[in-house]
């Protein structure tokens, strides 16, 4: 009757996985149950794992080499990625396959392998003090509101300031006759930014000459400092056109957006002879390695120090 023992029944190992998709939506899931990370990161981590999920099609993730992920962020960078997104692309691949080699599909990260984000990173666009000064003097008289626009372009060059920050700006951040406002960045987080005068200038004359205006229009007051043509807060958008325009006006590179100014205050400060540590904090910059990508524009004030004191210069 049969004396022999029976194996026990092993479970049968999961399918093949199409295309690393279900491990995708696993890790995801993992992210936001058990790592409790917040809802943007674990959408971020979505979106760009699907691009590679599309890469990847049906292939095994677990019999990827090197040559094929160096294969994938050669794709990447044929999408027409900026640097900024090839470099996050690169970091969302590294925390996946670590959850991989964790749930013991992959023996080895060989994502880590790719290289940092270092090499990814672009050194900033930036005006010269010149094509600033053009800039900063565009509005004119016959321009609808030319005292706000103005002084929106005094601020975003004066304080380095994103456009989502200048937007949201309060009366109540504005200490014009300290000399500083206070600004809130990512993460909510405060910090005080010196005005120059030519910026408390500027704010000054729309405050009593226009703003009033713009407020009758929404027919009651707003806490924002700047309002848009029917009284309400001036958007990032809209900061975004009307820099376009004036640069557009003055002859600037096409690419000039409100980072281009926030680049152009870093670099200006530095190459002035500001202290690194100093320009961090006006930027609102969590680590100061962030912060460094602006050092390249120092050579021009090297140069001129070398020139002057080197006796072989």
């Amino acid at each position: 009757m049969g004396g022999g023992h029976r194996r026990p029944l092993r479970p049968k190992p999961p399918a093949p996985l199409p295309g690393g998709r279900v491990w995708i939506q696993a890790f995801l899931e993992y992210s936001a149950g058990e790592c409790h990370l917040s809802e943007n990161t674990v959408a971020a981590y979505g979106r760009d794992l699907k691009r590679f999920a599309t890469w990847l099609r049906d292939r095994d993730v677990a019999s990827l080499t090197i040559r094929d992920l160096a294969d994938y962020t050669a794709w990447l960078h044929d999408q027409g990625l900026s640097p900024a997104s090839l470099a996050r692309h690169l970091v969302s691949l590294k925390v996946f396959f670590r959850y991989l080699q964790l749930e013991g599909v992959l023996q080895t990260n060989l994502a880590e392998l790719l290289g940092s984000q270092k090499l990814w990173q672009r050194v900033p666009k930036v005006l010269s003090p010149e094509q600033i000064d053009r800039l900063l003097q565009s509005p004119a008289k016959y321009d609808p509101f030319w005292r706000r626009d103005r002084a929106l372009l005094e601020l975003l060059y004066a304080t380095g300031c994103r456009a989502s920050e200048i937007s949201y700006l309060k009366l109540q951040d504005l200490h014009l006759d300290e000399g500083y406002c206070l600004c809130r960045g990512k993460g909510n987080k405060e910090r005080l930014v010196p005005l120059g005068q030519r910026a408390i200038e500027s704010v000054r004359e729309y405050l009593e000459h226009e703003r009033g205006i713009l407020v009758a229009r929404a027919g009651g007051d707003a806490p924002w400092v700047l309002l848009s043509y029917r009284g309400r807060r001036l958007r990032r958008e809209r900061i975004w056109e009307l820099l376009k325009h004036y640069a557009l006006r003055v002859g600037a590179p096409s690419t000039v957006s409100p980072h281009t100014l926030r680049h152009s205050f870093a670099t200006h400060l530095l190459a002035g002879g500001a202290d690194l540590r100093q320009v961090q904090e006006m930027l609102g910059h969590a680590s100061i390695a962030t912060t460094q990508i602006y050092t390249h524009v120092d050579t021009s004030r090297l140069k001129a120090i070398h020139r002057r004191f080197h006796p072989r210069s």
